[in-house]
Parts: C-alpha cells; structure tokens; sequence
C-alpha cells in the first residue's frame, strides 16, 4: 500500500523526486477520442513551474512535458497516459549540510521514521516539486470535464493580508505575481513578502478554488462524497494544513436560517439565493460553483536558526540554504485547480457509470 495513486475511475498514480531524473504521473481511465497534446498541457504547468518570479523560489525548470503513451495522433486512446516531466536544475549539493539534520516543520524526520531512508535533496518525495505531476493530471482531467465547466482559483490570503472580496476580479489574477484577484493589495502584498524574504522568513496563505457549471448530482452519500474527496485531493497536497467548503468554519458562527441556501424556481430549474453549501449538499453538487479553501502553512526551508536533532539524536541547530519559496502557497494555486479538476473529472465518470449521461 504505497498510496500513490489517487481516483477511482480517472486514476493518476505520480512518481518520481525533487533531484531525480524527472517526475511524472500516470493517469488511468481516461476516455478514448479527446484531444490530447503537449500543448494542451504546457499552459498549466508554465503557471506553476518556479522562477516567475522573486516571490517564489528561482530554481530554473522549465517543466516541459512529454507524452509516453496514451495517444495517437493527437487523441487519447482509452490506454494509460504516461506523462514526464524532466528535472534539469536540482542543485543536490545545497543540501548537503543538512544531511544529517531534521528540518523543523518539514517531513524529513518523518518520513525517516516510516522508511528508515532520508533523501535529503530537497525532501525528494515531500519536496512541492512532486505537485508538477498533479498539474499535468488535471489538464488531462480538464478534457474529461465538458466546456461549460470551468475551474479557477486565486490567493485570498497572504501571511496576515488578505483581500477586499468586494474587489475581486478574475482578470487581474493573471496580472499579477500572487494570482491575487484583488489588484488593490498587490502593492502590499509585495512589500510583505519582500520583507519576509529578507528576513530569511517564510510565510503561508489561503487559496480559494471555485468549479462552475458543475452539473448537479455529481457525487454519492455516504462514502462517496464530493466534498469529502475534494478534502482529502486538497489536504494531500504538501504543506496544507486545513480545508473548507462553502462558508466553512464560518458556518458554525451562522443560525441556521442564515445559512441555508434558499431555493426558488427560474424557468423550470432550482434556483439558490445564496452559497453557503459551496456547491454541495450531502456530499452531491447542486448545479451551483462548488467553493473549496485550503491553507497552506509557511515553507519548512527558511534561513532563521531553528533547533533540531540530527538522525544520530544530537541536538544542534539548522538554518536552511538554497533556493526556497518564501511562500509555496503561491505556487499551489495550479495544483488546487488541478486537484479539483481531477475530483470532478472522477466523480463525473462514476455518476454516468451509475445513471446514465446527464
């Protein structure tokens, strides 16, 4: 039970270390006749591969990837669709005088525990690098989804700044280097980061993930719940550390007149007057966008001194060097969407599977 493979009918298995050879995924299940090229997966790994910035970490990879199988003649084949990704800028020997030595906050002590083994290039299966294949997945699953689904996420929160939601604008996420939908704070949220980069410090953030044109009945009690599988897709990714649907958390301080959606009819459909269930009720989309949430803790590889043990059990201190996102949540932006996508893309095959195309 290696738990590497995530899916149930659209299955993606990832592999492969931050300073292997290369990293990649297999994803299983896909239907046969979509269109499927390098091409329409690039777009989605240029957002997350690092260096776009001097916000995120300036490792140099430019994450190109390559199709093994799968297809023929630009369409998928109904077969495997092996995907690869090359490393082409590990640099191992920064991480050479923390060999022996436990990252605080970080899985390298962990993951040592387990297997007995520590790679210590980078945290090699731990590393964020790992979520390039999930990114790659999700442009795969993107093409299972009809076109009238579209997924879209945005930073929310960055450190303790966060935005004027009466603000938000879907353009301006791709005009600047925080996918922040409010262009107000970017400013701030600059001269934020800057500072903690400076201070040899790391912070976290919150990214929110919206699906819309999500038909309705996707999902399954008790066992098979959307919004259960979007948590467990979300909380898989490295360094997060809490998910929410809807009004999440807030939910508790709402009575429950406020917080049920109210329904009415428009045409012949259902309509909801608010969005409080973030698109899910007892597990099954309602047709409305389905809203999910995740925090993502501060990165574990930062300068600032810290205690630690070393593997032998000597304690000592460690700061980190090398090249380092000072907020990986940044970053993690492209892989919710792609999480996202995946989830839907599985739930969507299995709903037909049981009742037939809606």
């Amino acid at each position: 039970m290696s738990h590497n493979t995530f899916g149930h009918l659209f299955r993606v298995t990832t592999w492969g270390e931050s300073h292997g050879p290369a990293l990649g995924c297999v994803v299983d299940g896909c239907p046969p006749g979509l269109a499927l090229t390098e091409a329409d997966i690039q777009p989605w790994l240029d957002q997350r591969k690092p260096g776009g910035s001097r916000f995120v970490t300036q490792r140099k990879e430019s994450d190109t990837v390559e199709i093994l199988s799968g297809t023929f003649d630009g369409q998928t084949t109904g077969t495997p669709i092996s995907l690869m990704i090359r490393n082409e800028d590990a640099r191992s020997r920064d991480y050479g005088d923390i060999a022996e030595k436990y990252r605080p906050g970080h899985a390298d002590i962990t993951y040592d525990q387990k297997y007995g083994i520590r790679d210590h290039r980078g945290g090699g299966r731990s590393s964020a690098r790992e979520t390039a294949a999930r990114v790659a997945a999700g442009a795969v699953a993107r093409k299972v989804l009809s076109a009238g689904v579209t997924v879209r996420g945005a930073v929310v929160q960055l450190g303790t700044k966060t935005i004027d939601r009466a603000s938000w604008d879907w353009d301006e996420v791709s005009e600047n280097p925080f996918f922040c939908p409010d262009g107000n704070v970017v400013d701030a949220w600059e001269d934020y980061l800057d500072d903690v980069r400076k201070r040899g410090s790391s912070t976290g953030a919150i990214i929110e993930v919206v699906a819309e044109g999500v038909p309705a009945g996707l999902g399954a009690p008790i066992y098979g719940k959307l919004d259960a599988e979007l948590a467990g897709a979300m909380m898989s990714i490295n360094a997060v550390k809490a998910v929410e649907i809807g009004a999440g958390l807030g939910a508790a301080m709402l009575e429950g007149p406020e917080n049920a959606d109210e329904i009415r009819m428009v045409g012949n459909a259902p309509a909801f007057l608010s969005n409080n269930a973030g698109g899910i009720l007892g597990g099954i989309s309602t047709g409305q966008p389905v809203i999910c949430r995740f925090a993502v803790k501060p990165t574990s590889s930062f300068l600032t001194p810290r205690r630690t043990i070393t593997r032998g059990g000597e304690e000592t201190e460690i700061e980190t060097k090398g090249r380092h996102d000072p907020c990986v949540g940044i970053r993690a932006v492209p892989v919710g969407e792609a999480m996202m996508a995946c989830v839907l893309a599985d739930q969507l095959l299995r709903d037909r599977a049981q009742v037939g195309q809606r």
